[in-house]
């Protein structure tokens, strides 16, 4: 489980990293579409690359935090309700 909380967060860290360089390094480029002014070509093909890192990371971490969670429900599911066991018998 420690590996999935791991991958997890670090999906979500990258996610918010890239989030923050769009917004820092290009705040006012769209990556695809058609603008009333021009674009520099770099400025459009980074904040497109920034898009991407975001988007692939924020999956990673939605399909990571889907299975911690699925596992945790079988777990949960499967284990059988039993006694402590310093309880005594009935």
């Amino acid at each position: 489980m420690k590996q999935g909380w791991t991958i997890f967060l670090l999906s979500a860290l990258t996610c918010a990293v890239a989030f923050a360089l769009a917004r820092l390094l290009v705040p006012d480029v769209v990556p695809v579409s058609f603008t009333v002014e021009p674009q520099a070509g770099w400025a459009v093909l980074t904040a497109f690359l920034l898009r991407a890192v975001e988007l692939t990371a924020a999956w990673v971490a939605l399909i990571a935090l889907s299975l911690m969670l699925g596992a945790w429900i079988f777990k949960r599911i499967r284990r059988p309700f039993t006694r402590h066991p310093t309880q005594p018998a009935d």
